[in-house]
């Protein structure tokens, strides 16, 4: 089975982000055990994704003809669209900026919520009328923070925005954040100490677990095969 990776990348730190890092460690380590791999890449620094506008809501609403500045509006949102249906795994590079998502990312995420393209809405569904269209993806998150303890029970679980609203918007993607969500991250990074280097350490040494885990669950092989 060919792996289908969609490489979403959202670090401006470029070259020296951790979170490039950790996703092309993960790509290395797949691509080294499996034969079939395909990878695009959608860096949203090199190419920002635009922010919704009067047009692009008329024409996602729209129930007529959409006029040639709606479809203006909604090209890119059609092409992110068609980029996560060819994938079956979505890795996403993702530093937390002000306890949560980068704009780049959060204006992607907006993108890719259409009604009646990535989900649908009906309110005989009771209290929860929003229902995803696309399903089988797998996501992986690899992310940095400044500070630390930002799980639950960590010191600043209040905080922490980037990883629960990543996993809250997942179901646009088709994933299942409840059993197709996987999160590795490195904190301490403005601290600069022995933590630092330990939760570094600690993420890089995941990798190639979470490899073998997916490799096997979604696509029966594994590292030493």
């Amino acid at each position: 089975m060919k792996i289908r990776i969609l490489n979403l990348q959202s670090s401006a730190s470029m070259d020296r982000s951790l979170t490039r890092m950790l996703s092309n460690t993960f790509i290395e380590n797949i691509s080294a055990s499996h034969p079939y791999v395909e990878v695009e890449t959608l860096d949203l620094i090199k190419s920002a994704p635009p922010f919704v506008s009067p047009e692009w809501i008329s024409g996602a609403f729209s129930k007529t003809t959409l006029t040639a500045q709606e479809i203006t509006a909604l090209s890119k949102s059609e092409e992110y669209i068609a980029q996560i249906e060819k994938a079956n795994l979505i890795l996403i590079g993702a530093p937390m900026y002000n306890y949560g998502m980068p704009a780049n990312l959060k204006a992607w995420f907006d993108q890719l919520a259409r009604i009646n393209k990535t989900f649908s809405f009906d309110l005989n569904r009771g209290d929860f009328p929003i229902e995803p269209i696309l399903k089988d993806k797998v996501l992986v998150l690899m992310t940095s923070s400044g500070e630390f303890g930002f799980e639950k029970g960590g010191i600043r679980e209040d905080s922490g925005h980037l990883v629960p609203h990543i996993k809250a918007c997942a179901h646009y993607l088709g994933v299942n954040s409840k059993q197709d969500f996987y999160h590795i991250g490195i904190e301490y990074q403005e601290f600069k100490d022995k933590r630092h280097e330990n939760s570094k350490r600690k993420a890089f040494d995941a990798v190639p677990v979470l490899v073998e885990s997916i490799l096997e669950k979604y696509f029966h092989t594994s590292m030493s095969a």
